[in-house]
């Protein structure tokens, strides 16, 4: 069964931790030179999210916000456990976990900058007491 029963949900926690790196000022000076603008595609339950670090802007919805010049797909759960840090993302996309779609090197460069959100992450579902989450395997 889905950890998140519902889109909303998925922008909420998933959304929420992009949200919050967004308003880290410091994080955002390093992202914006990446001139990545990432397009995350989750599934169960489907979802959108893109990710405008140039412009250190977020856009929730499929066909909202700029033209991703990098792509990911995946399931939710699997967005969740990554940002619990139990997924590495080279190791998702060689096992074919997650799909992408565009200059994935570019993204490469700045997943190490995500490390410093799990915290935060795990933080938020502690909050909203989402063990649940907390517990994915």
């Amino acid at each position: 069964m889905a950890a998140f029963t519902s889109e909303d949900e998925v922008y909420d926690y998933l959304g929420g931790v992009f949200r919050m790196g967004m308003e880290d000022p410091a994080l955002v000076e390093k992202l914006k030179p990446s001139g990545v603008v990432l397009r995350i595609t989750y599934t169960d339950p489907d979802a959108v999210i893109t990710v405008d670090m140039p412009n250190a802007e977020l856009h929730t919805g499929p066909g909202v916000g700029p033209d991703p010049n990098v792509e990911l797909f995946m399931s939710a759960d699997t967005g969740n456990r990554f940002w619990l840090g139990k997924v590495v993302l080279p190791v998702a996309l060689a096992k074919g976990q997650v799909r992408a779609k565009g200059p994935v090197a570019k993204l490469l460069k700045v997943l190490p900058l995500a490390k410093g959100m799990f915290g935060q992450y795990k933080q938020s579902l502690e909050a909203k007491g989402r063990t649940d989450l907390l517990s994915a395997k």
